[in-house]
């Protein structure tokens, strides 16, 4: 029996699970119009407030993605650390340090801090790689030590506007230049070993590497195409869509300024047609199979998407920029898990950018307004299915009742996977409907 990320809702909850979906439909076009401005900074005000039981869906449903951390600067030294005054709850999560004032005023060095973050990487080691536009650099994050290294403009290579970042499995960094019009690679040590695309490439953005097949494909967004290279010897495989339309094309298949790439593990290709609004699915030849999303604010809609990433289940999650939400979707296109909204707090996002998910099921965000990157964790079907079955049981020794017999559990009957899905649908698993154990029509969890 498998758990389905939509299968989700309650019979004995709906209530919990309408206020779930309402806030993530409803706080997003408050602040539509507010979507490319620079946001205030927020109120130094602190507040007592514990992430450490974030989760969304929210109880009584089974969470499905759960809050760590945030990160936004290099950690400050212990001499830096003895500062006076302390930062507010606030201040910790704008990446705002209230001492940078007198500390440049004494000629103590500056923090270097996030400035518009956008593509998003993790190595082995589970360094998080971050490339930052406006700083020029590549920001690298320990998340148990909160250390921070650099590739820096200047230092370790020539930067102009850096976008998109892709990690293979030597470690090789792998960084595209919207600017120079190619992608840097550099060795696992971080030293530059070359380049490629010169002469090809038109504003290139979003990385993926397919580990398999040994593609690594480039979201062209000048061109509006996907270049397809040869992951080692970086010779130009072919290209996808058709260029020279002005981004004008919405034909399926083709593509209005593309931004970012995500391959799942059978070597399928997802692409964030953004000014389409759409996100567009290939096979590993490059054939198309299928589009879904549309422009608007429901669930399954899209106003800008960016980042997008494939979980362990082979969940699609797409960053909307516009809506700034995340959208968790199955390889067909079925909308499982909606959150976020415009803010400040632990899973609220401004300009939200860049999305990947590691192999420890951790799931990386970036923020522009912001400067920052948030951490999730998600969990998985069999997590889920395993605190689904203990609850049930707990339900069943406190009626003095085997399992089989708790009134309305053999009622609930899996779903139709070809009946349309009717709503709630972006809400999570709850203890009180027994989650889908069927597949797909492809036969990938869902």
């Amino acid at each position: 029996m498998k758990t389905n990320l939509h299968n989700v809702a309650s019979k004995n909850w709906p209530a919990a699970t309408a206020l779930a979906l309402l806030f993530a439909m409803c706080a997003a076009p408050v602040f539509a119009d507010q979507k490319n401005k620079k946001p205030a900074a927020p109120p130094d005000v602190p507040l007592n407030f514990n992430t450490s039981a974030l989760v969304w869906p929210q109880p009584p449903a089974i969470g499905r993605v759960k809050y760590l951390d945030y990160f936004s600067a290099e950690k400050k030294s212990p001499e830096k650390q003895q500062q006076v005054k302390s930062k507010s709850w606030m201040d910790r999560m704008a990446g705002v340090d209230p001492n940078e004032a007198a500390k440049r005023a004494a000629g103590g060095k500056q923090r270097f801090a996030l400035g518009t973050p956008y593509g998003l990487a993790v190595d082995s080691k589970g360094l998080v790689y971050v490339a930052d536009t406006k700083v020029g650099a590549v920001f690298i994050f320990d998340p148990e030590s909160k250390d921070t290294g650099f590739i820096k403009h200047g230092v370790d290579a020539k930067f102009g506007r850096i976008f998109g970042l892709a990690i293979d499995d030597a470690d090789r960094l792998f960084v595209s230049d919207g600017q120079y019009n190619h992608v840097l690679v550099f060795n696992k040590e971080h030293k530059l070993q070359g380049s490629f695309g010169e002469g090809i490439m038109n504003d290139p953005a979003g990385l993926a590497i397919d580990e398999e097949n040994r593609f690594l494909y480039v979201a062209n967004t000048g061109s509006d195409q996907i270049l397809v290279f040869d992951a080692d010897s970086f010779k130009l495989l072919r290209k996808i869509g058709t260029p020279g339309k002005n981004h004008t094309l919405t034909t399926p298949g083709d593509f209005s300024k593309p931004t970012n790439v995500a391959v799942d593990k059978d070597g399928n290709l997802y692409v964030t047609d953004t000014l389409n609004d759409r996100v567009e699915e290939f096979d590993a030849d490059g054939q198309f199979i299928r589009t879904f999303g549309k422009n608007g604010d429901g669930p399954g809609d899209f106003t800008r998407p960016k980042g997008i990433a494939i979980d362990c289940d082979g969940h699609v999650w797409v960053a909307d920029a516009g809506l700034n939400r995340l959208q968790v979707f199955t390889p067909e296109g079925t909308v499982r898990l909606v959150f976020g909204s415009f803010g400040w707090l632990p899973g609220q996002f401004e300009a939200l950018a860049g999305l990947t998910i590691d192999n420890k099921n951790r799931v990386f965000t970036s923020e522009q307004f912001l400067g920052r990157v948030q951490m999730f964790r998600y969990i998985t079907n069999d997590e889920a299915q395993k605190e689904y079955d203990r609850r049930l049981a707990e339900l069943a020794k406190k009626s003095e009742a085997k399992p089989t017999e708790i009134p309305g559990k053999n009622d609930a009957k899996p779903a139709d996977k070809t009946a349309p899905t009717t709503a709630p649908a972006p809400n999570a698993p709850s203890p009180a409907a027994p989650p889908n154990p069927g597949a797909g029509a492809t036969g990938k969890p869902s």
